[in-house]
């Protein structure tokens, strides 16, 4: 689906200076996080698999990366006197602890009966928690979007923040540092700044490596907008993978992954759910369903992807009740 190297090349953002400046800055905050090698999933697969642990992180989750580069940068150009976002939980958390880290207030807009491990982190945090009464994100955005028309209000939407994604672009940099001979590396994609980011980075650095991004089939808005080269909006995004469950595409995301993304893979619930027991079992790794979906994307797919794979475990919020059904699943 990719445009030519060249044309694709002109196109990529975050530009790889900046990513670098990330990376410098998110230094101070926190180390890289571990590639490690996966002996049960390389024996079946017959590859050289490796797992990026971004469960690692505070508040485990890949999303502090955004979180700290965006607000940084939003209050070094002006004053900041609170954040807001709307979350199904991993983000809201990063954002909660990134404010908290900088000295700001920070207030969380979340969907009814989100996950509550995640509630939970953000509570803990000191933020705000505001229940927009809906079951997706879309009533919390609005709510989030209206609150933020305050001065010294700054919403960090992690879709649409133009600063964001080059703090997740620096796993990229962290794998091809890690892992050199690199063949393919197995993205989970919900609102995109995780794959868009990681997509920048390794494009411009090894574009030969292959990026595959995965979701939810019960919530496969990007799928289809990548498909179909526009936005494909879905009804609904009912998955146990909240941190997948994105139904309204923007379309210049849709863009950046159609130009930047080799592939994306869908999977189902049923093998999200096998192989959250299989990584906690086999390769000693909690995951939650959306942190599982590039491993099950692997094991779907196959052939092809070359020796040396890296699945992006992109957190561990797991809620004890998908964990009971991982672990008693057969």
């Amino acid at each position: 689906m990719r445009t030519s190297a060249g044309e694709a090349s002109l196109q990529i953002s975050p530009k790889l200076s900046t990513i670098r400046e990330a990376q410098r800055f998110l230094a101070k905050y926190f180390a890289p996080t571990r590639l490690i090698a996966a002996p049960f999933l390389s024996q079946v697969t017959g590859k050289n698999v490796h797992l990026k642990l971004e469960t690692e992180l505070p508040t485990s989750s890949f999303k502090v990366r955004g979180a700290f580069w965006a607000l940084a940068q939003k209050m070094n150009r002006e004053d900041v006197q609170e954040v807001v976002a709307s979350s199904t939980g991993n983000h809201g958390a990063a954002v909660a602890y990134a404010a908290k880290q900088f000295g700001i207030k920070a207030k969380i807009f979340l969907p009814t009966n989100c996950n509550p491990v995640k509630r939970s982190h953000i509570a803990g945090l000191g933020a705000a928690i505001v229940e927009s009464g809906g079951g997706d994100l879309a009533s919390a955005f609005a709510m989030a979007a209206d609150y933020a028309r305050q001065p010294g209000v700054y919403f960090l939407n992690d879709a649409t923040d133009t600063d964001l994604p080059a703090g997740p672009a620096t796993i990229g940099c962290e794998i091809l540092e890690q892992l050199l001979n690199t063949s393919t590396i197995f993205v989970p994609m919900g609102d995109t700044a995780l794959i868009r980011g990681i997509a920048a980075a390794v494009k411009q650095i090894a574009p030969q490596v292959k990026i595959i991004g995965v979701q939810a089939e019960q919530a496969a808005s990007y799928y289809l907008s990548w498909k179909e080269g526009k936005v494909v909006g879905t009804e609904t995004c009912d998955t146990i993978a909240d941190g997948l469950a994105t139904r309204t595409p923007e379309a210049e995301n849709v863009r950046d992954v159609r130009n930047l993304v080799d592939d994306v893979v869908l999977v189902s619930e049923e093998q999200m759910l096998r192989v959250i027991e299989t990584l906690l079992v086999e390769e000693h790794v909690l995951a939650e369903p959306a942190g599982a979906a590039s491993t099950a994307a692997l094991l779907k797919s196959g052939t092809g992807h070359g020796d040396d794979v890296v699945l992006v475990v992109s957190g561990a919020n797991i809620s004890r009740e998908v964990l009971r059904r991982a672990v008693a699943h057969t």
